[in-house]
């Protein structure tokens, strides 16, 4: 861990408590490939930070956004505290050269594993930085590097759920609301699962699976708007 003084640097804050970064960065699988180090893993950190992060985006939203009304602001905050969003910051600052995990958990670091294992230790990190240094440390920490991306989601339409949005667009240019209709369902009824079609008029637009009608439905929803993106309204 020589590299911590790095990390520090990158993410702006020099650690009181050395071992509050450490344990940030430290994944469980690391341990129980390591299990004489004298480290703790990030999971209780993480725990925290989830939570500081959260209050941090509700408060900013809530002041800055005066005249929004709930339901933008939840999408938004969703939005702002995703894994993908959590994602970009570890990319900028670099943590998959600081992270600790097993080797097997390193071997792809372009895996959906691996990326999750880091946006879960940027939650650590804002729990340390929010143990060690304040609440105004980690308001600052996350004003820099997650909540630079609000007007870009606001741009984007990326709060609004993908049902919402294709709805939105193909009633704006289609005049046209979509339907969903279940086309399959199997499985016990403690473990159902749902195969759901998006109509437009009567034609089969796309196709989602999920464990419910409303999780099956976002996915078809969500393959329409990549149909839409690439090839318009000829889908």
């Amino acid at each position: 861990m020589d590299n911590l003084a790095e990390l520090e640097r990158k993410i702006g804050i020099n650690f009181k408590d050395k071992n509050l970064i450490r344990e940030a960065v430290t994944h469980r699988s690391y341990l129980n490939e390591y299990p004489n180090q004298d480290l703790k893993h990030n999971e209780r950190l993480e725990f925290l930070g989830d939570a500081v992060l959260e209050l941090i985006v509700t408060d900013y939203l809530f002041r800055k956004m005066p005249e929004s009304p709930e339901g933008m602001m939840t999408g938004l905050r969703a939005s702002l505290v995703k894994t993908d969003s959590l994602i970009k910051v570890a990319h900028k600052i670099d943590l998959d050269k600081f992270i600790l995990v097993s080797k097997g958990e390193s071997k792809d670091k372009n895996s959906k594993g691996f990326e999750t294992i880091l946006a879960n230790a940027v939650e650590a990190i804002i729990g340390a930085i929010y143990l060690d240094s304040g609440f105004a440390a980690a308001k600052k920490f996350i004003e820099e590097n997650i909540l630079i991306y609000l007007e870009e989601i606001i741009r984007n339409k990326e709060w609004k759920d993908a049902k919402s949005l294709f709805q939105e667009l193909s009633q704006a240019e289609l005049e046209i609301t979509p339907k969903y209709k279940i086309l399959k369902e199997w499985g016990p009824d403690h473990n159902k699962k749902f195969l759901v079609g998006l109509y437009l008029d009567d034609k089969l637009i796309s196709k989602g699976k999920g464990s419910s009608k409303q999780e099956a439905e976002i996915e078809a929803a969500k393959e329409a708007l990549t149909l839409k993106k690439e090839k318009g309204w000829s889908i």
